[in-house]
This record gives C-alpha cells, sequence and structure tokens, in this order.
C-alpha cells in the first residue's frame, strides 16, 4: 500500500487526470443508468393503458407521427426511437410514423394524408409550423382541424413544451412526459396565426411573427461557434458595425381584440323527430316576415406608423388562459432609439426568451393587422422561429383552432391560475 501511494505522489498528474476521468465516467454511467429507469417506469406506464379492454366493434386508434430526424442536430431519430416510439406502441396504439427527407415535405405529405384519430409531432418548432400549415391549408380542414394533435419535443428549440409540459432539465423525462401526456388524453385549445402575403398561400404558427434586428443576429450566431459562451453577444456586437441606427419602417393597420363566443358544444345534438321538425317549418312559413337585418358597421381600423428595432406579433398561447373572454394577439413595437451595449445585452436575452416586449416598448392588442412595407425592403420575417422572406403580410388571429394534448397537471395549474 505504501509503495502504491508513493507511486501515486510521484506521479501526480497522471493520478490527477485518472481521477477526473474516473470521475466523470462514474457521472456519465450513473446518468444512463438514472435514464433507464426513467423510460422502464414511463413504459410500465404506458402498458396500463395497453392493457386496457376494448369493445370488439371498436377499431384501435390510429396515431400519425410525423418525425423529423434532422431536429436535434440529427439525434431526433435516436431519441424519438429510445424514449417515445416504446411508449406509444405499449400504449395499444395503432401507430404509423412518417419520417421528413426535407424542409417543406410535412406540408406535402398532410395533403394526402387519410383519416387518422390522432397527430403527433415529433421535431421542433419547424416541424410543428409545417405540420398545421399542412392541416389547416387542406380543402377539408374545418374537419381535420378538430383531430387532437400531441407534441414531442425532440427539436432544438421547442417553444409549445413551455406551455404543454412541466418544466425539466432531464431530456429523457421531458420527452416520456410528453408521450405520456397524448396517452392521459388532456388537451388545451391553442391560437393560431394565419400569415398572409398578397400572392403567396397562408403560413400558420403557433406562436408569432418577429421582424428585426435581434432575430437577424440571432440567427448568425451559430457562425460564432468558436466563441463558446461568448457567440451571442459576438454576433450581436459585429452586427452593430454594419448600419446603426438599425430601424425598420413599416406601416401597421388593425383591429382591436374580439369578444370570445361561448364554447362550441362537441357532441351535435340528436335530430328532432319528423312531426318536430314540420311543426318548426310550418310555424316559420306563417309566421310574419322577418326584418331586414341592418348592414354591418365598417371595420373601424387603426393606423400607425412605426420606426422600431424589432417587431413582434405573438399568440397568448404562451401565457395561455382558459377563461378570458376575449380573443386578441400582442402586438411588440420596441422604441427605435437603443444604445449599442443595449443592443448587445437586450439580444442575448432574446435569445431565451425570443418575444420578450422590452420596457418603453409600444404594445398592442389585435385580433387581426396589415403589415405594410415600404418598396425594396429586404430581409426575413421567423415565423415560429423559421425563416420567410419579408413581404406585405396580413396576419390574422385564429382563436382555439387547435386542441393539443398536455400535461394534466399543467392544465389544473391553469385552471386554479384563473380561478384565483
Amino acid at each position: 500500500a505504501a509503495k502504491v501511494l508513493r507511486t501515486l505522489r510521484n506521479h501526480w498528474k497522471k493520478t490527477a487526470f485518472g481521477v477526473c476521468v474516473l470521475s466523470w465516467g462514474g457521472t456519465w454511467l450513473y446518468g444512463k443508468h438514472c435514464d433507464n429507469l426513467l423510460r422502464r417506469a414511463a413504459c410500465q406506464e404506458a402498458q396500463a393503458f395497453g392493457n386496457q379492454l376494448i369493445p370488439s366493434s371498436e377499431p384501435l386508434k390510429k396515431a400519425t407521427v410525423f418525425l423529423n430526424p434532422a431536429a436535434c442536430k440529427g439525434k431526433a431519430r435516436n431519441l424519438f426511437e429510445k424514449n417515445a416510439a416504446p411508449i406509444l406502441h405499449l400504449s395499444g396504439l395503432d401507430v404509423t410514423v412518417v419520417k421528413t427527407d426535407y424542409e417543406g415535405q410535412a406540408k406535402k405529405l398532410l395533403e394526402l394524408m387519410e383519416n387518422t384519430d390522432l397527430i403527433i409531432i415529433a421535431g421542433g418548432d419547424g416541424t410543428v409550423q409545417e405540420v398545421i400549415t399542412g392541416l389547416l391549408r387542406r380543402a377539408d380542414e374545418a374537419a381535420f382541424s378538430k383531430i387532437p394533435i400531441g407534441f414531442i419535443p425532440l427539436g432544438k428549440t421547442c417553444t409549445l413544451s413551455h406551455t404543454l409540459y412541466p418544466e425539466s432539465t432531464n431530456q429523457v423525462q421531458h420527452i416520456t412526459n410528453a408521450t405520456l401526456a397524448i396517452l392521459k388524453g388532456e388537451t388545451v385549445p391553442l391560437d393560431v396565426l394565419q400569415i398572409k402575403g398578397e400572392k403567396e398561400q397562408p403560413v400558420f404558427a403557433v406562436t408569432g411573427l418577429r421582424w428585426g434586428s435581434y432575430r437577424d443576429a440571432g440567427v448568425k450566431v451559430s457562425k460564432y461557434w468558436y466563441l463558446g459562451p461568448l457567440k451571442t453577444k459576438a454576433a450581436h456586437f459585429f452586427s452593430t458595425f454594419k448600419e446603426w441606427p438599425q430601424r425598420r419602417q413599416a406601416a401597421l393597420l388593425y383591429l382591436g381584440p374580439t369578444e370570445r363566443p361561448p364554447e362550441e358544444p362537441e357532441e351535435k345534438p340528436s335530430r328532432p323527430p319528423l312531426y318536430v321538425r314540420l311543426f318548426r317549418r310550418l310555424r316559420s312559413y306563417w309566421s310574419s316576415p322577418k326584418e331586414i337585418p341592418q348592414e354591418a358597421t365598417p371595420e373601424d381600423w387603426e393606423e400607425l406608423k412605426l420606426s422600431t428595432v424589432e417587431l413582434s406579433i405573438v399568440t397568448r398561447n404562451k401565457q395561455l388562459d382558459l377563461t378570458r373572454t376575449e380573443d386578441f394577439m400582442d402586438v411588440c413595437i420596441e422604441a427605435d432609439v437603443v444604445s449599442k451595449g443595449q443592443f448587445v445585452n437586450r439580444g442575448s436575452q432574446k435569445m431565451h426568451d425570443p418575444h420578450m416586449c422590452p420596457e418603453g416598448s409600444q404594445c398592442i392588442q389585435a385580433s387581426r393587422c396589415i403589415l405594410q412595407l415600404p418598396e425594396g425592403t429586404e430581409g426575413s420575417f421567423g415565423i415560429d422561429n423559421e425563416e420567410y422572406e419579408a413581404m406585405p403580410v396580413e396576419v390574422k388571429l385564429v382563436p382555439r383552432k387547435l386542441r393539443f394534448f398536455c400535461d394534466p397537471r399543467v392544465r389544473e395549474q391553469m385552471l386554479h391560475a384563473a380561478a384565483q
């Protein structure tokens, strides 16, 4: 023992390196063991759903999964197959996995999709945006939009997961929780933005639209990967050299919030008997003619000339309130006067919360707006973190259009917060 201790002391550098490697290896193995325990517990919970008896006359529920293997730098396929696929197959669902090969393919596949009971999106913000755009472009979108949607967060940016699931630092737990939430069946209605150019087909988003200097600088952060933790500040700092001040000029026409109509009943009332329908028809025939309704009042558009460093139009899905009485989207017009230091610091904050509305910004609540850009405007919009060419657009709120599965605990917290 004394000889071993003497050898370790004489080679203290190698000893220190060996201790570090063993410590790291032990921590890594322990983490893998904990992940396997989480997977096993989730599969056991899913098996309970799969063991439930269903009548012989009732077919198995069909689930169509749209998987983007390129999400999370190409790791999404492995993440799905290890953490989510076993849960779905054990649950008793008839699962069909559709893997996308290129950007925009999900939109085309949705046009050809046959009837399904569940739609599951496995990817990030871009995959969500493609799937809902393809879904809502269908001719029969009124029926297909009633299909509940599950979201398994596998991408680099997964904005919806903050709304639908509890926060978790463990990726395996986050994915298994999201998959189990689909089986538990609790849903929440989410608003959708319909964004339409003059000639283009509409694009649909569940988060929002960004246009401005912070977005443009944020896209270039990955180019400065060699600077490590300083890459975000570097991207925003170097962007100040191109032009200063960085202002966007536009005109905004908008309509205010709309009153929320009552919830429609999920089940249609049964058709009344024949004699009741005949009586109603005769009564309407002999009754006095109805008064001609007055013409609807013209919509009261408000116009605003704006000069801003960044404009964002976002849904209220992040601050979801299931009991609110008005429907609107938030329009944030940031001040066009900002120092270079503020620009760099605020840009770093926006990498974590892209749709934050800084102090001093002008905030508007609108149900519909038209963004008019000066002729020759260059640059890009960020729509649910996907890049689109900047052009004049009309943004229309479609309230409570889609139902997404959520964790029952999150839904309970929303209802509890609304009741207080």
